[in-house]
């Protein structure tokens, strides 16, 4: 048996490699890549030039080469980052052994490993659709490397048509097989986290704005009915009350929550599912004030929604929430944190309270006037407004006049503390796109949005949005992150295209690819055991013994099916021998010699010859060919002409 590769079979093998691994430059560090595509290129040559190959020296030293750049590369040996990065590198060094069979399992292997472990870092339908076309191309490999006789475009239609025939069992199994929740392994602590853009712990000056250029999904939200005016979709988020005149930190006193009064909510109510992008936090941003979450999250003293899952996966909420709501009274600790104040305030800024009548008027009152110095003292607003390093707020109430909602909220809330009015900061986002295919709202992160929080007797914590006074299309309208993105400055107003425009078709184009994703994340991705239950109660499958039955039989249903569709094929499939032969079984019946059940080639032609002695040779050649066509590896390709000319001669 010939145990070398042919170079095409090794060209489908190396390309498959190649797309499969492409993938991963976009999280391994670019040496650890760059040396995995220079072996790759170097096997490559090898298919022309085998000479060019390492000898099993030059192989080692590469191996004690590679085992160092991975050390060098990662900080631990566990985690996803660090185990992906020894597949990739394991497969790059076995590329220079790929000689014979064998060598080939081995490194289909490693590359369905390595295929499989891009999940890690993303589950859209993209790399779904794209991870099973490269592993279709490396099935196809497989099949080349066992049927010599196939060429590569028919080993690629034979190894799509396994992929589809099992596209059915995978569903299946996938659906109906018990899920276990998967423990949190300890191993992928380890891991050097990829930054994931969104709010920080601190805010400054500069820090929303630079968000404000990014189009990435925040996250998802679907109301069970019609959404809130625009005016009211505000995505609470971190409260910053801490400061030390330039950055503001969060309050981290949670105990406050249990001596805080009770909330209580007016209005109408929303029902929304919450479908989180992943992030570096455990934030979770609900609209603007939850009254009902599910049992995997808690609030914290600050009314912000926190998981009490690790941060990192994309997960999914259902939640109620009232845009009208009160939190009562205000306990000494809330009092004290947002009255707190670096040092004592500038001239300037205690002149500017005095003439507002920040110091002698009622809360509302002051609020009122401090939004109409904004209006009518030419502030502005802007994505890039100028560097404010020193005594930022003073700078920007006095000087530039020019800033974005962080600026805006800061110095207000400054202000309003000065005045001995408790207030604080909230980050989080504002707004949303409405998805028309989908009817659900879309939050980028360029919807991220800074605004305050004023106490007030009485009413409790109440919004303010110093924002509004200078650009109150903010929350009135859509922002236009396309346009925002392109420019670099606000963008509020949305391009209206009309039906038939290009425009028009492109937007509806995305909405409709965003609505497949959204429901690929929800009904694929994030399918669980909660939702597996559901289907099994919706189904009255309630006993494992049930559910185990429903799987058996459905995958036999499906093999039946399977079946049933082969051996309906299965002489249109037959090979050109197979039909020449049976024509040659057809002759010899009609001359009284009938090939038995399950009779082999050789049994048969010895009790024809007997039969026929007078064709025994014409049956020997018909034999002798038919045998070396249907089960030796390397034939003649005219051995087909000549197996049917002896039949038409018989």
């Amino acid at each position: 048996m010939e145990n070398h590769l042919k170079p095409s079979v090794l060209l489908l093998l190396l390309s498959a490699i190649g797309l499969i691994t492409l993938p991963h430059v976009a999280h391994l560090p670019w040496p650890l890549w760059g040396v995995f595509f220079a072996l790759l290129l170097w096997r490559l040559l090898g298919v022309w030039r085998p000479h060019y190959l390492p000898n099993s020296t030059v192989i080692f030293v590469l191996l004690l080469l590679s085992v160092a750049l991975l050390v060098s590369q990662h900080t631990g040996v566990w985690g996803r980052d660090a185990g992906t990065a020894v597949f990739v590198a394991a497969l790059g060094i076995k590329l220079l052994e790929l000689n014979k069979k064998r060598d080939v399992y081995l490194v289909s292997y490693l590359a369905f490993i390595v295929a499989a472990s891009q999940f890690l870092y993303q589950q859209t339908i993209a790399m779904a659709v794209y991870s099973l076309l490269v592993c279709c191309v490396l099935l196809a490999a497989l099949v080349a490397v066992n049927s010599d006789r196939l060429q590569n475009k028919a080993a690629l239609r034979t190894a799509a048509t396994i992929m589809m025939q099992a596209l059915p069992l995978t569903a299946i199994i996938f659906v109906l097989f018990p899920r276990v929740q998967a423990p949190t392994w300890a191993l992928m602590d380890n891991d050097n986290k990829q930054a994931q853009s969104g709010l920080s712990e601190t805010l400054e000056p500069g820090s929303i704005n630079r968000m404000a250029l990014s189009p990435k999904l925040a996250f998802r939200v679907k109301f069970n009915g019609e959404p809130p005016p625009k005016n009211q979709l505000y995505w609470r988020g971190p409260v910053f009350s801490y400061t030390d005149g330039t950055v503001w930190t969060m309050s981290h006193n949670d105990n406050v929550v249990y001596y805080q009064d009770k909330l209580t909510f007016s209005g109408k109510a929303y029902r929304y599912t919450l479908l989180l992008e992943p992030q570096n936090h455990q934030w979770v941003y609900a609209l603007d004030m939850p009254e009902q979450f599910d049992a995997t999250l808690r609030r914290n003293g600050n009314y912000q929604l926190i998981s009490r899952t690790k941060p990192g996966n994309a997960a999914e909420y259902t939640l109620v929430s009232y845009p009208q709501f009160n939190t009562g009274y205000l306990t000494k600790t809330e009092y004290r944190e947002n009255l707190q104040l670096p040092d004592m305030s500038s001239q300037r800024i205690v002149d500017l309270v005095k003439q507002l009548h920040g110091f002698e008027a009622q809360p509302e009152l002051f609020i009122q006037q401090v939004l109409d110095y904004f209006r009518q003292q030419h502030f502005s607003y802007s994505l890039q407004p100028p560097l404010m390093k020193n005594n930022p707020i003073e700078h920007f109430l006095f000087e530039t006049r020019n800033g974005f909602c962080e600026h805006y909220a800061t110095a207000f809330v400054y202000l309003m503390r000065v005045a001995g009015i408790p207030a604080r900061v909230v980050g989080g986002y504002q707004g949303g796109e409405f998805n028309a295919v989908g009817r659900f709202l879309e939050i980028r992160q360029a919807n991220a949005h800074a605004w305050a929080e004023v106490w007030l007797d009485g009413k409790g914590w109440s919004r303010v949005d110093p924002t509004t006074a200078i650009a109150p299309d903010r929350v009135e309208q859509d922002v236009n992150v396309q346009q925002q993105v392109k420019t670099g400055s606000v963008s509020l107003s949305p391009i209206k295209a009309k039906s038939g425009d290009e425009q028009f078709g492109l937007k509806q184009a995305e909405q409709l690819w965003n609505s497949l994703d959204y429901h690929w994340q929800r009904r694929i991705v994030r399918y669980g055991t909660e939702n597996q239950a559901m289907l099994f109660s919706f189904m009255g499958l309630v006993s494992l013994v049930e559910i185990v039955f429903w799987m058996t039989a459905s995958i036999g249903l499906a093999l039946l099916l399977l079946a049933v569709f082969l051996l309906r094929n299965l002489h249109k499939q037959e090979a050109p021998a197979v039909k020449a032969y049976r024509q040659f079984c057809r002759k010899m019946a009609k001359a009284g010699v009938v090939i038995g059940i399950g009779e082999g080639a050789n049994d048969f032609a010895i009790r024809a010859k007997i039969t026929k002695p007078e064709r025994a040779d014409l049956i020997d050649d018909i034999t002798q060919i038919f045998v070396r066509l249907r089960y030796q590896r390397s034939v003649c390709k005219h051995d087909l002409k000549l197996l049917k000319k002896r039949i038409k001669a018989l």
